[in-house]
């Protein structure tokens, strides 16, 4: 394609994303879903699991091969830029106050369903065509259970953010717990991708440069940044200038963390936990906010589900395979996470609410399943196997989470002070 044609397709695709997300976003609302998990749905009906299964020539001309790269592009700056507003809006002080609890979930939401994804792949090895044969046991063990163990942490955090949770204590619980477990998942996924080619360095790279990243922006980061928040309050306003210089600092901070083999979210979210506070954080969200979740992100959900192909679950073998892996899924991050959450000293209600986020895997699973598929650790039986665990598990935290939680904090009032202070 030519570089007008290019343009033409994705000012065409941008016109059906965002009609499609906002269509189905309303009618997930009214189901008693959020916006961002209709907005998931709408992207896997917008892919091969629909639109290109009935309307295959429709699905070419809107999405054509070509165009998918200028696509994925902006999908990674759309997730990206919302982590680092959610990164901006995230109270450390309660991530201090909570620290015992989100590291017992954290750990706790990793090490059991990764075992548990462990003992699946062993099962999983005997059934042909679902590993590459190139895989290892031990590479198929250490792929399946990162691939158990992720949460879907953007997704996470747009379900607080909507259900007005945003700074409270629980709210900040779930956000710290799901980013550490994400990113020991990552650590993890580096090193498989480590033993298909990328060399040991692969992965020594992404766990020391993670960890030299974080600590360097809570730190002397943070310390550098509270600049900003200064000049911000002198000027009373967010002036051109210092908001582009904080683009391209969160540009730079995606590049890194992709550089070194954690995924650019995790840049972008540190870098807005390091920011000030303040006037400067509410000029931040103000002028950011509305373009990055309306407009950005739906590029996302839509690349993400362009890759997804439900309609390979066609036996009664996968379909079979397909309810273990959503039960094991299930008892190995929701339960395991409502557990420790309860050894931490939380309450029964606060725990299951918990429990009920975690459980979500959403598109941060596409994501290692995509990386899977592609580096050919898995083949595409397996991959909508696990596409469906992700879509169910996601589509069930909402309604656990309001049934658990959500309606005893209104009747209590707490979620109402918690949508106030947000």
């Amino acid at each position: 394609m030519s570089k007008a044609q290019l343009s033409v397709a994705f000012f065409l695709q941008m016109a059906v994303i965002l009609a499609v997300c906002r269509c189905v976003g309303y009618l997930a609302r009214r189901v008693g879903q959020p916006q961002v998990v209709g907005e998931m749905i709408a992207g896997v009906l917008m892919g091969p699991s629909l639109l290109g299964l009935f309307f295959p020539q429709v699905q070419a001309m809107i999405f054509p091969k070509a165009s998918l790269d200028i696509l994925y592009v902006g999908s990674q700056l759309g997730v990206g830029l919302y982590m680092f507003l959610v990164g901006v809006g995230f109270r450390t002080d309660l991530f201090t106050s909570r620290l015992r609890s989100a590291m017992a979930v954290s750990i706790s939401g990793m090490v059991v369903p990764f075992i548990l994804g462990g003992g699946l792949a062993l099962w999983l090895l005997k059934v042909p065509g679902l590993f590459s044969d190139k895989a290892t046991r031990f590479e198929a063990m250490l792929f399946l259970g990162a691939a158990m163990s992720i949460t879907a942490f953007p997704m996470l955090a747009r379900i607080i953010y909507e259900r007005g949770l945003t700074g409270t204590s629980l709210g900040t619980l779930a956000l710290a717990a799901g980013s550490i477990d994400d990113a020991a998942a990552w650590c993890v996924l580096a090193i498989v991708l480590a033993s298909f080619g990328g060399g040991a360095s692969t992965a020594v790279l992404a766990i020391a440069g993670g960890l030299g990243y974080g600590l360097f922006m809570v730190t002397v980061g943070r310390k550098l940044l509270s600049r900003l928040g200064t000049a911000t309050e002198r000027e009373g306003k967010l002036t051109p200038t210092m908001l582009a210089s904080v683009l391209m600092l969160f540009c730079l901070c995606c590049w890194v963390t992709d550089a070194i083999g954690i995924h650019a979210v995790f840049g972008g979210f540190l870098l807005g936990v390091a920011m000030p506070r303040g006037l400067f954080a509410k000029e931040l969200q103000r002028q950011l906010e509305p373009f990055a979740v309306v407009f950005l992100l739906p590029m996302f959900f839509t690349y993400s589900g362009l890759n997804t192909r439900l309609d390979l679950v066609d036996s009664p073998q996968l379909a079979l395979i397909a309810l273990v892996v959503l039960v094991v899924s299930c008892l190995g991050k929701g339960v395991a996470c409502w557990a420790a959450a309860r050894f931490s000293g939380e309450d029964n209600r606060t725990a299951m609410a918990v429990g009920a986020l975690m459980n979500a895997r959403g598109l941060m699973e596409l994501i290692i399943l995509n990386i899977g598929l592609q580096k050919g650790v898995i083949h595409a039986p397996l991959f909508s196997i696990m596409v469906v665990m992700a879509v169910v598990t996601t589509l069930m935290a909402s309604p656990v989470f309001e049934w658990v939680y959500g309606r005893h904090a209104r009747a209590s009032g707490e979620l109402g002070k918690a949508q106030l202070g947000a």
